[in-house]
């Protein structure tokens, strides 16, 4: 009986990691053989997994970091190809000027670090030849629905070249920074993520980059910087090594029905000013509340102002406001801020500034 040849290579097995043994869902595999064979259903949903995998695994690259303090131990994580250049998380990268990537044709390259931004959690790095392997991903321009189906790729634990599957669970969510300031507009899936994912793509089935994964948080939930603000972000770090986020000065509290109602407001919508930062943008433009008012035996803040719209767009809660900053805003832009201020509506001008450097502990 004569038997078909075993590609060995790469490419090759790792196509029969995602065909033959269905390396393609969240915690499920798609089963092989026979059985499958009767489904022409299940042959077309698991063909278009591995039309994407195929399509997009050669711009993923394995991210490799040494110890920043030595010959130690360094980490591991992923990255893809934008625009002749590769992105991942500044949390991958960290500190380093260097760093080393893997691409699955098993070639090595150093790459040079040009920039992060540690608000966004996005770098940028370059790479003076890529492996003809290569042609580059492009990001998504508009943000996905919930609902839609998703794949990561990127190297979980180690194991380089892999994807799950899964779906958009959320949008506009925000994700917790160490910079004290929340990275808006994220997206939440429940495809699996794990460490060594970070600063892969979350893609959907067309090979359009949604987002850059972020963090798994268990419990199938995993999150990824959305592509609209990497968009922004990953021009300007390739080439200033930097990007300046919009900067209001103030902090928030979400609108309940408790501060609604000590507000005197008719719905529970917008967010309150609770303070304003001294010296900052909006020092003497907006007023933060004053006074303590008591609902249903709960002491709520009142008296300041309830932002309810900038330059006309709803903001219904802090969400929508940290992501329209993050979106539609450049430092030095004068922006109409819609305000509840003593029960009345009115409108007041405000210009954003910087925001400042990070401080260290």
């Amino acid at each position: 009986m004569t038997q078909t040849p075993i590609d060995t290579t790469r490419r090759g097995l790792l196509r029969a990691a995602a065909v033959g043994f269905g390396i393609v869902g969240s915690g499920t595999a798609v089963a092989s053989g026979a059985a499958q064979d009767d489904d022409e259903g299940e042959d077309a949903s698991e063909g278009r997994y591995v039309d994407v995998y195929e399509s997009i695994i050669d711009e993923v690259v394995l991210v490799s970091v040494s110890g920043m303090d030595g010959p130690g131990p360094g980490g591991l994580g992923s990255g893809f190809v934008v625009d002749d250049h590769v992105v991942t998380n500044a949390h991958v990268v960290r500190d380093a000027d260097d760093v080393e990537l893997q691409f699955t044709d098993e070639q090595w390259r150093t790459a040079t670090v040009l920039g992060t931004d540690e608000y966004s959690d996005l770098a940028v790095l370059e790479v003076d030849d890529f492996p003809d392997v290569v042609d580059g991903l492009s990001l998504a321009d508009e943000r996905p629905a919930v609902g839609q189906e998703v794949v990561a790729l990127g190297n979980p634990l180690g194991l380089d070249a892999s994807i799950t599957q899964g779906i958009v669970s959320g949008v506009d969510r925000s994700l917790p920074s160490p910079t004290g300031f929340s990275i808006p507009a994220a997206i939440q899936t429940d495809a699996p993520v794990n460490p060594g994912n970070s600063g892969g793509p979350l893609v959907d089935l067309e090979g359009s980059v949604l987002g850059v994964v972020f963090a798994g948080a268990g419990q199938t939930i995993g999150f990824a910087i959305s592509s609209q603000l990497a968009a922004r972000v990953v021009p300007a770090l390739a080439a200033d090594g930097e990007y300046r986020h919009s900067y209001v000065g103030v902090g928030v509290d979400p609108v309940d029905p408790r501060i609604a109602e000590a507000n005197g407001l008719d719905e529970p919508r917008g967010v309150l000013v609770r303070e304003v930062r001294p010296d900052g943008p909006a020092s003497g433009v907006l007023e933060p509340a004053d006074e303590v008012a008591t609902v249903d035996g709960v002491p709520v803040p009142a008296g300041g102002d309830v932002i309810v719209a900038i330059d006309d767009e709803e903001i219904p809660n802090e969400e929508r406001l940290a992501s329209y900053l993050a979106l539609e805003t450049s430092p030095e832009e004068t922006i109409e801020v819609d305000v509840v201020r003593d029960g009345e509506r009115e409108t007041v001008e405000l210009t954003l500034e910087e925001r400042p450097p990070v401080e260290g502990p």
